[in-house]
């Protein structure tokens, strides 16, 4: 038998733009628990997206990220020995996680001067829907379509 749930975090919101999200981008971004360091990335990426588009840079990253997040990813699914991939919608937390997963893996493996010189040109790339993380979003959802055929298995 299994154990209760847990029971979800709340964040508090961050303390410059009292906004949840970018709290949550912070601690995605933090390794090893420096987190006055991840801080200082964001905040800094936050500043050069504010100078490139004089705008708000929360409603930017909060736009680049409602364009990032996946409506529909497939699951493996094995079903009499054979492996099916049956495309299921996606639940809020988790598309939320993914856009951010997905905004700061592809920003650390592009090619710029500083980490926040990146994640600025990622998001901005995301805002502008282009870039590497709206292109895995349309692979999740070729992928998806793709196997509808499979769809009656859904559990």
């Amino acid at each position: 038998m299994r154990r209760r749930r847990a029971e979800k975090r709340i964040l508090p919101p961050d303390p410059i733009f009292n906004e949840v999200l970018v709290t949550k981008l912070i601690n995605f971004v933090m390794r090893r628990g420096k987190k006055n360091v991840a801080r200082r990335l964001v905040y800094g990426a936050f500043e050069i997206i504010k100078q490139k588009t004089q705008k708000n840079p929360v409603d930017v990253f909060l736009k680049a990220v409602s364009n990032v997040q996946p409506m529909i990813e497939v699951r493996s699914r094995r079903i009499g020995g054979a492996t099916y991939q049956v495309p299921t919608e996606v639940r809020p937390e988790r598309r939320i996680a993914l856009a951010l997963r997905w905004i700061i893996n592809f920003a650390r493996d592009r090619k710029d001067k500083s980490f926040s010189n990146k994640l600025a040109a990622e998001i901005l790339a995301a805002y502008n829907n282009e870039g590497a993380a709206i292109k895995k979003k349309e692979d999740t959802h070729r992928m998806a379509e793709a196997n509808k055929a499979f769809a009656h298995f859904k559990w």
